[in-house]
């Protein structure tokens, strides 16, 4: 089911019987209809399998499950929005950024050593985002959170895209990351210590960038 954008920092959902969606707990702003909200332990579409890695790791996020007859209204924290609209690829998203998904995705758990090998790995120990990311694949929609708004950048083959680990919120499409030092502009002039590390997603896809480096 598609979100509709309200403003920046909240979407709304129209809930079906016999359709769900789920949404991160405390999402709720308002809603009209029969609707009910009951909290979930099974990782989504994915089942428990999918939730395992992150029960282990301590990353899991709490979820609600949303069914009825209604319109719902999401949001949280006062952070920004970005609907993503899957057709059947599959988007990689840190599971605190997610705000609310269409029931049909199927969710899963993708440990980061397997994207960009021991990199991998190392990018989730120095951003604090974890050794695990969420997938979430199919036909459906995504809305997740971000300071201050989020841009879309292409990926390339000839044109990989460095980011900021921290300003990093998703990605999607055939795409390989990997961490980095290099030496910032800051350390040139003279006014700080510089981005240590940088993000290298190469391939072809997409990777969503918050326009601030600060964590949800």
């Amino acid at each position: 089911m598609p979100f509709t954008v309200l403003n920046s920092r909240m979407v709304r959902a129209e809930v079906a019987p016999g359709q769900r969606l789920f949404s991160q707990r405390g999402a709720m702003l308002a809603y009209q209809g029969e609707v009910s909200f009951t909290p979930n332990m099974q990782g989504g579409q994915g089942g428990i399998g999918s939730m395992i890695g992150r029960r282990i790791a301590n990353e899991a996020t709490p979820l609600m499950t949303v069914e009825g007859s209604g319109s719902v209204m999401f949001g949280h924290g006062g952070h920004h929005v970005h609907v993503v609209d899957l057709t059947g690829d599959t988007l990689y998203v840190e599971a605190d950024r997610l705000l609310a998904f269409d029931g049909t995705l199927r969710q899963g758990t993708m440990f980061m050593g397997a994207q960009g090998g021991v990199m991998g790995m190392v990018r989730g120990q120095v951003t604090g985002q974890g050794l695990f990311t969420t997938t979430l694949e199919g036909h459906g929609s995504v809305a997740v959170m971000a300071h201050g708004g989020v841009i879309e950048l292409p990926i390339r083959q000839d044109r990989p895209v460095h980011v900021d680990p921290q300003a990093y919120v998703a990605h999607r499409g055939n795409v390989r990351n990997k961490l980095s030092t290099a030496l910032g502009w800051r350390e040139m002039v003279g006014r700080g210590s510089g981005e240590a590390f940088q993000l290298e997603l190469s391939g072809q896809g997409t990777v969503y960038v918050q326009a601030s480096e600060e964590k949800l």
